[in-house]
């Protein structure tokens, strides 16, 4: 095991207490191969090994900032909803199962969103409008320093900006917090715009396993792959028969033997017998 790994994981600062620190000590933290991410996970089921836990986190620890970047619109801070998504990795180090053939974080991305979604939901409404004294004297200053109904104009804004002792794109912030609909935490039933989501539908779903949805994407990524080799196994005129008559979306597109018989100039019999032998082959590969 990598030894610089473990004397990171015994020197790394808390996320509260610096988080310049805490993402610039994570941030060259080496990634594990897939080699030692299994013998860790499998320290973990078999021997209840802590420390081996202990390093799956610790390795996956820069992913879990980078997937809450994404979650910085919502005006909450970047720390809190790292240490949220840290909760959400080590669910999923603790349910992490290597058998399945599947990395670590590409089981975890479901877990650490997860918990981050649920963060953001918790705060929706209670997201702190102003924190320093400046912007709480733009937040109680503002409504009555606009000169009419409509959203601040550049020059609207800088004038503000400057009577305030504030930036313009503070302005432009507290107006948008001020002044923007709040959104339904559930949409009605007669909300017919698929578009928009509300943030309910935010919420983890208890009744999935994220394990179990990687798991079926696996299989189903492997059963194409080889069923394109299946395919390249066959010679052309076998494998636009099976295309044609098997692989076609729309019904009303498929060829009948008859017109394939026309267009290889050959009977309808023949097609048929093309094709039995054409799907024994396929069968036959798919099942080595």
């Amino acid at each position: 095991m990598n030894k610089s790994l473990v004397l990171r994981a015994n020197s790394l600062p808390a996320v509260s207490d610096d988080f310049s620190a805490y993402t610039s000590a994570i941030a060259d933290i080496p990634t594990l191969t897939a080699e030692e991410e299994r013998e860790l996970a499998t320290r973990l089921i078999e021997h209840n090994d802590i420390q081996a836990a202990q390093l799956l986190v610790i390795a996956h620890l820069k992913f879990v900032v980078h997937i809450a970047k994404g979650f910085s619109g919502y005006g909450l801070p970047l720390v809190d909803l790292v240490q949220e998504g840290n909760v959400g990795l080590m669910k999923a180090v603790k349910r992490f199962d290597p058998k399945y053939n599947v990395r670590l974080i590409s089981f975890a991305v479901h877990w650490i969103k997860s918990e981050i979604h649920d963060f953001v939901i918790r705060n929706w409404r209670i997201v702190k409008v102003a924190t320093t004294k400046a912007q709480r004297k733009l937040f109680f200053n503002l409504r009555s320093s606009k000169e009419r109904l409509g959203w601040l104009n550049e020059n609207e804004a800088a004038t503000i900006a400057d009577e305030l002792n504030v930036s313009v794109d503070e302005v432009k912030r507290m107006e948008s917090r001020l002044f923007s609909n709040d959104v339904s935490f559930d949409l009605s039933n007669s909300d017919d715009d698929n578009e928009h989501y509300s943030p309910s539908e935010w919420l983890a779903d208890e009744e999935m396993d994220p394990s179990m949805q990687v798991e079926q994407d696996d299989t189903d990524n492997r059963r194409l792959e080889a069923l394109t080799k299946a395919m390249a196994s066959l010679d052309d005129r076998s494998r636009d028969i099976v295309q044609r008559r098997w692989m076609e979306v729309d019904d009303s597109k498929k060829p009948t033997l008859h017109e394939l018989a026309a267009e290889y100039s050959v009977s309808a019999e023949r097609i048929r017998q093309i094709e039995a032998q054409a799907m024994t082959k396929l069968k036959k590969f798919l099942v080595e």
